[in-house]
């Protein structure tokens, strides 16, 4: 499970998101707080995996917060989550280290989405090595892994169609086990080549989970899952 702390300074929204990310598979709230101190002392005691953080709080900005976290060593990922729309304190966000800035109001789809690329995310970066090296092609992975994982179909290389994208995620997304690339392209109606370009090309957007299955003999066999997929 992904640990996350909600810091707002409205009560109310506070249980909103709360109540957002509580719905989000893989997702679960450890803690709330309302002011920067409140939010300081929380991790303090208890780390968190990733921070739902306003800019608007009582005693500091949130980015100020953010800096004040990094100077004392804590690692904890960190999503803008405000009402703060002009394009410095976006800046700043990203030059403090804010993984994702998502501006209010907000829908759960707009909160859902950039939970699902943070999810994306990790196991990009955990199915490459965690703290291990890496090379140009892993390291565009990790930045290339917070997509919109909603809408795969976006930005596709030429020659691909959202149709396909949504046919071979509905295959894989109705499976219970990992599939191999003949297996989705049998089910999809599709050839062999057409499910492994399509399957490569959603495997390293985040959104397919590559596993290797061993056998007795021969070639390990590449069998995909749809991210989403539990």
């Amino acid at each position: 499970m992904i640990d996350v702390l909600v810091v707002d300074d409205d009560f109310h929204v506070a249980e909103i998101n709360a109540a957002y990310v509580s719905q989000v598979s893989g997702f679960r709230v450890t803690g709330r707080a309302h002011t920067a101190a409140q939010a300081l002392a929380t991790l303090e005691r208890t780390p968190v995996d990733l921070v739902l953080l306003d800019h608007y709080l009582p005693d500091e900005t949130g980015l100020s917060l953010v800096r004040r976290l990094r100077q004392r060593g804590h690692r904890t990922d960190v999503i803008m989550v405000t009402a703060a729309r002009d394009v410095g304190t976006v800046q700043d966000a990203m030059r403090s280290g804010a993984l994702q800035y998502l501006v209010k109001p907000f829908g759960f789809s707009g909160l859902r989405t950039k939970l699902d690329g943070y999810a994306a995310l990790r196991r990009t970066v955990a199915g490459i090595g965690g703290r291990g090296e890496a090379g140009q092609e892993q390291v565009d992975r990790i930045f290339g892994a917070f997509r919109t994982t909603d809408a795969p179909h976006t930005e596709l290389p030429k020659g691909h169609s959202a149709a396909t994208v949504d046919l071979i995620r509905r295959v894989l997304g109705a499976s219970g086990l990992p599939l191999s690339a003949h297996e989705v392209a049998e089910r999809a109606g599709v050839s062999r080549s057409t499910a492994q370009r399509y399957l490569k090309h959603l495997e390293r957007g985040g959104h397919i989970i590559l596993t290797l299955k061993y056998g007795d003999t021969g070639r390990p066999e590449h069998r995909y899952r749809w991210a989403g997929t539990h």
